[in-house]
């Protein structure tokens, strides 16, 4: 969705670089680099979060992390913000600690963590 808006702001800003709006067009150019950030962004770094029988696999800006399972603490935590609630699975390892919104699991967050928490009881038993 991200890539199919920054082509259509591409063309809203090539209609105002032709129609000789040049605020419009270095307004809609910042809007197009933004959005054009933002889905790049998505598209390097998916899937945030991978796992498997050896543990955890989380792509960050930084780079690929792998944490054990036994090494690797699992929660979700309610945040309230703005009146409504939002939930983010929270993987803690010493001093690393990675947080995931729904966004970036593509799921509901506590669904993610039953099945984290399934894969890993099966991994220690």
């Amino acid at each position: 969705m991200a890539w199919a808006i920054t082509l259509l702001l591409l063309a809203g800003v090539l209609w105002l670089t032709f129609g000789g709006d040049v605020g419009g067009t270095i307004l809609t150019g910042l809007a197009m680099l933004s959005v054009g950030a933002l889905a790049l962004h998505g598209t390097l770094l998916r899937p945030r979060l991978a796992a498997g029988p050896d543990g955890i696999l989380a792509r960050t800006v930084g780079g690929a992390r792998r944490y054990s399972w036994s090494e690797a603490r699992l929660r979700v935590r309610t945040t309230r913000r703005l009146g409504r609630d939002s939930l983010t699975l929270e993987v803690e390892s010493g001093d690393h600690l990675l947080v995931f919104g729904r966004i970036d699991l593509g799921e509901d967050p506590r669904d993610v963590l039953d099945v984290l928490t399934a894969l890993k009881g099966q991994a220690l038993s």
